[in-house]
């Protein structure tokens, strides 16, 4: 798809959506006005997430005391059976990151109410699913529709129909969504970030869930190397984060 298309598409895909429509008028804003916000502090990220980095199971294990190991084994059939439902969806959309680390921070804290921005082929939401299904716990995910690619359809597409029971996705941006979310419950066991990567959009989202996420609670950020974001959050609030290096980007991950 040419970009002149896939602007064209997406912009048609706004306008067909009053809902969207006040994340349309953010999108222009941010790349326009704020368009050099949106690797802010970058350089400076990378290189103190560098020097924290520790593998997903390191990282696990110090902060929930939990070995990886069984989870691929435990689990085989289930994710055999999403890998071939993402090699058969016809539109592109991000891979499934660190699953174990979803799914173990899961099981540190008995969830029963998780929270995530960002869905695509929905791995990350299969994880925490796998987890809060064994106690009827609740997923709550934003999610942009894919205006560009007529993908509403595929989002999620890896998550089989019997964990759906217990997932509620809200099919609009995050400063849309989480007002909704937070209307039907306040308090999170675990918050999973993957959505708006420029530096504002990440600060709002950041301070807006960490007050709904409960102490002994897990928050999860990936792709903090994007830029400052991250780092300027948790050195603002205090908090010491452990740094995942994970396929050549960083997560961070702390418990509050």
């Amino acid at each position: 798809m040419g970009e002149i298309t896939r602007i064209f598409k997406t912009l048609i895909g706004y306008l067909k959506r009053p809902g969207l429509y006040p994340e349309l008028g953010r999108k222009i804003i941010k790349n326009t006005v704020n368009r050099g916000n949106a690797f802010k502090g970058k350089d400076k990220t990378n290189s103190w997430a560098a020097q924290k980095a520790v593998s997903q199971k390191g990282a696990v294990f110090m902060l929930f005391g939990l070995d990886i190991e069984a989870f691929r084994s435990d689990y085989a059939d289930v994710l055999k059976t999403a890998e071939q439902r993402e090699r058969e969806c016809p539109i592109k959309m991000g891979g499934p990151g660190a699953l174990e680390l979803l799914y173990y921070a899961c099981e540190f804290t008995n969830a029963k109410h998780v929270v995530e921005t960002g869905v695509a082929y929905g791995w990350s939401s299969l994880a925490s699913l796998l987890s809060l299904s064994k106690r009827g716990g609740t997923l709550y995910s934003s999610d942009m529709p894919y205006l560009a690619q007529d993908g509403d359809q595929y989002v999620g597409c890896v998550v089989p129909q019997n964990l759906k029971t217990g997932w509620k996705l809200f099919r609009f941006a995050d400063k849309e969504s989480l007002p909704k979310i937070f209307a039907e419950n306040a308090v999170f066991d675990v918050l999973h970030y993957d959505s708006d990567k420029s530096y504002n959009g990440r600060m709002w989202a950041y301070e807006v869930l960490y007050q709904h996420l409960k102490k002994g609670g897990v928050f999860i950020s990936d792709d903090i190397g994007d830029n400052s974001a991250y780092q300027d959050f948790c050195e603002k609030n205090n908090i010491e984060t452990r740094v995942i290096g994970y396929e050549g980007k960083y997560i961070g991950v702390f418990v509050k």
